[in-house]
């Protein structure tokens, strides 16, 4: 609330032509503490007064005027200043008792905004009147701020709202249409296209190494990219056409009415506009590429979801990528890739549910000592029960469990199953040592040495009964940390068997490079070991350099006498193939496979083709 030195602080304005009761007027205000008193003699200068204060009518406390001001109609000027923007109380002095004006400024008389005070002045009525009328001034101008701020909140609040309904259809960076707001309405033009067999055709487009530009330049200058693209995409485009953002430098444009090479000429013609173009930031001019996938709705089997037709043409997208990026290709439900997604897809619940649910277990082969017949050791190979408790090969879910992320954990599961196996023989079954086969990643899981550690620990096991098995594949892929990995296993007492020795370009470096035990000759070189005079030399410097250099030799894939035969005589240590023993899901009966007997066999098939 206003207090009264403020208030006869403000303007006061004395309308009268008596140059004497204009100052009679003036000094009782003055007297009773009003600083800022103002006289006028005509209409025409109480608004050249008001003139400077239009803007600022708060300055003004009110205006003692009289009916009969010359050059002034004082109805007229009470209505002026007294509406939605402006307050000002007057007094209007006459000399009769009846005011011809009254009725038409009764709704101000109504507000206290207009007061009649008949000549001549009751001062101790007339200052009470102003006391009054500045308060109801005062009040009107609070409650007009009140309400310009309210109108203000609500003018804001309707633009943030606004906005915020703007922003959950579209990409605030771009104003695209977003992701959720794209698939509503391509889900509407699908249930159409689906009744009325109309065409339509959806380009998924992914800015080739945009990440570089957001690292080399901020992500500032990567957003000034995608505005960038975005514009050159939309001149191309027809207004009907649906143009989304639905990642960070992903885009889809759903467009209708083209025949599929239309749809080609169309795409092409987006991307050779893009590639043309130069990026410039600083000193700096990028040449930029984009990838498109394009995916229709004229294939063979009908969409129904827009999640569908998106991963479809992202697909294709991606297989533009993965040919050297800066095409456009299309969707096909025949490529291998294609089916590889499919197969993932089918794979992946079932791997977990067998990770889950014990769907894996393990099968185990014989390794022989092929001068002693006895049983070395047993490789440990996984298998896995299908829905009709079928037997299924890791052929048909390793390669998935590798992409998908899912052979760390089949990985880790093989080593303490196999640990624990080893626990749970009997005392005399001690000497039974496991050769560990796992995928080509595992020695790049960091929770392999922990979980070898921890097993070891736990069982007692004597780590010299382990032997992990690592093809050139693994040490090609992270040469450094394969080896450092080994070096630490080694350490715990396990051992080490090199895979398929021979059958990559760089085997004899990594059979200097890695600290293993055993060679596993690759199986391309014994099965017509017998018929093949170039893959006996082979076997044989195999065989001499692994000797020479320490280990021992493992001939994978054996399976007849005459191999064994042959294998004995170029020296290689042990032999693994189904003439000694399938994998299967116990050991065998026996420790020892007698290699006389099938030698003896051998002799005797030999002795009947004679008498043939």
């Amino acid at each position: 609330m206003a207090t009264s030195k403020n208030l006869k602080e403000k303007i006061i304005i004395i309308a009268e032509n008596e140059e004497h009761l204009a100052n009679e007027i003036s000094s009782q205000l003055n007297k009773h503490g009003f600083v800022d008193v103002r006289i006028a003699d005509d209409g025409s200068k109480v608004y050249e007064i008001l003139r400077p204060f239009y803007n600022d009518i708060e300055q003004v406390g009110l205006v003692v005027i009289n009916e009969e001001l010359p050059q002034c109609q004082v109805m007229e000027m009470c209505l002026t200043f007294n509406n939605d923007s402006s307050v000002i109380p007057f007094i209007i002095l006459h000399s009769t008792e009846t005011f011809s004006s009254q009725a038409e400024g009764s709704n101000l008389k109504s507000k206290g905004l207009l007061h009649y005070m008949p000549l001549p002045i009751n001062y101790s009525e007339f200052l009470a009147i102003i006391h009054f009328q500045l308060i109801i001034k005062h009040d009107y101008f609070l409650r007009h701020k009140q309400e310009e701020r309210l109108i203000n909140e609500l003018a804001e609040r309707k633009v943030v709202d606004a906005k915020m309904k703007y922003l959950v259809d579209h990409d605030e960076l771009t104003s695209l249409l977003n992701r959720q707001n794209f698939e509503r309405k391509v889900r509407l033009i699908l249930n159409r296209s689906n009744q009325l067999h109309q065409n339509g055709t959806l380009l998924f487009i992914d800015v080739d190494r945009f990440c570089l530009v957001n690292e080399l330049e901020g992500f500032e200058v990567g957003d000034r990219l995608l505005v960038t693209i975005v514009s050159i995409i939309r001149k191309l485009m027809a207004k009907s056409d649906l143009f989304a953002r639905i990642g960070s430098d992903e885009f889809c444009l759903f467009i209708k009415n083209k025949t599929t090479d239309e749809v080609r000429q169309f795409a092409e013609k987006i991307r050779k506009a893009v590639y043309e173009y130069r990026f410039c930031t600083g000193d700096i001019c990028y040449s930029i590429s984009i990838s498109i996938g394009i995916s229709g709705l004229s294939m063979p089997t009908v969409v129904y979801h827009p999640n569908e037709l998106i991963s479809r043409s992202r697909h294709a997208c991606n297989m533009a990528k993965e040919n050297g990026r800066n095409l456009v290709w299309e969707y096909n439900d025949q490529d291998s890739s294609v089916r590889e997604r499919r197969r993932d897809i089918y794979w992946v619940p079932l791997i977990k549910k067998a990770l889950l649910k014990d769907g894996f277990f393990l099968v185990f082969q014989p390794i022989v000592n092929l001068f002693s017949g006895e049983v070395s050791h047993y490789e440990v190979l996984i298998r896995m029960r299908g829905e009709e408790n079928e037997i299924i090969s890791p052929v048909e879910f390793v390669p998935v469990a590798e992409r998908m992320g899912l052979i760390h954990s089949i990985d880790l599961w093989v080593v303490e199953t196999a640990i624990e196996f080893l626990a749970k023989l009997p005392a005399d079954k001690t000497n039974i040592s496991l050769s560990i086969n796992l995928s080509s990643v595992a020695f790049q899981d960091t929770s392999l040495l922990p979980t070898i550690k921890e097993k070891l620990e736990l069982t007692w096991i004597d780590a010299r009964r382990i032997t992990f098995e690592i093809t050139e594949t693994a040490a090609v892929d992270n040469f450094e940390k394969t080896r450092d990995m080994i070096t630490k296993i080694r350490a715990l007492g396990c051992k080490f068997a090199l895979d398929d020795f021979g059958a990559g370009f760089c085997s004899y470096n990594y059979l200097k490079t890695f600290p293993v035990d055993y060679v596993k000759i690759d199986a391309q070189f014994i099965r017509n070991l017998t018929n093949n005079p170039t893959d006996q030399i082979l076997v044989n410097s195999m065989t001499e350099l692994a000797t020479k250099l320490g280990k021992k030799t493992i001939a994978e894939y054996i399976d007849t006498p005459e191999a064994i035969e042959k294998l004995r005589e170029i020296g290689v240590n042990f032999g693994q193939g189904y003439i000694f023993g399938k994998p299967e899901m116990h050991l065998l009966p026996s420790e020892h496979v007698v290699i006389a007997d099938l030698m003896q066999k051998k002799i005797a098939k030999q002795r009947l083709s004679e008498c043939d």
